[in-house]
């Protein structure tokens, strides 16, 4: 069994997620030189699902080369992505992370009285020889119509930033969804299902 995991990824909702599970994590995450940005680039015309499940990977292969250069004890180690789509929208179906409060306000507009979907993919990569393995969960989310008086103040409050789709379901941002159907876990960042099953495969144990 092993004892603990390398969590590659700076979201504190996934730390806040594996602690949830019972599951002991060290951070691996990426160095200065690296351009992780990048990774989160989509494709043109790339569907969400596409995008979501290479993503991950591609962040699944640079934490296997930062721990080679690491020095450090070999640990299953877990990489994830989430993005927010509208399937087929003319304008592209993958929302991503806003750049700036004008991009933020355009992404909560086209949310704005609309469902969408929230896709999660987790791989966890078992050992160093071994291709990841992945699972993925999508959940669909209703958004309430929201005024640009809304707009705005939820903007102002900073919570939109670094969040795909432009809104934190954990945070002010949950005031506007009046149903969702899927996992609250996995639009948070990290569906806590497919997680424990990847782990469980990886022999991880809890605490």
């Amino acid at each position: 069994m092993n004892s603990f995991i390398y969590l590659a990824s700076q979201s504190p909702r996934r730390q806040e997620l594996l602690t949830q599970m019972g599951i002991r994590f060290e951070m691996l995450l990426p160095g200065p030189n690296e351009d992780s940005e990048s990774i989160e680039t989509p494709l043109p015309q790339e569907k969400a699902r596409t995008y979501v499940e290479r993503v991950t990977l591609a962040k699944s292969t640079a934490a296997l080369t930062r721990w080679k250069n690491s020095g450090l004890p070999w640990a299953p180690i877990l990489c994830a992505d989430t993005t927010v789509s509208l399937p087929n929208h003319p304008d592209g179906e993958i929302l991503g992370k806003p750049i700036d409060a004008a991009d933020a306000a355009r992404i909560l507009t086209m949310l704005s009285g609309k469902v969408h979907e929230v896709l999660s993919s987790v791989a966890v990569t078992v050992s160093p020889d071994e291709k990841p393995i992945q699972l993925m969960q999508v959940s669909e989310v209703q958004f309430a119509n929201l005024s640009a008086e809304q707009i705005a103040t939820y903007i102002a409050s900073g919570e939109p930033f670094g969040k795909a789709g432009a809104y934190g379901i954990q945070g002010l941002g949950g005031a506007f969804i009046p149903l969702i159907r899927g996992s609250y876990s996995g639009i948070m960042g990290l569906p806590i299902y497919e997680t424990k099953l990847l782990l469980e495969r990886a022999q991880v144990s809890s605490i």
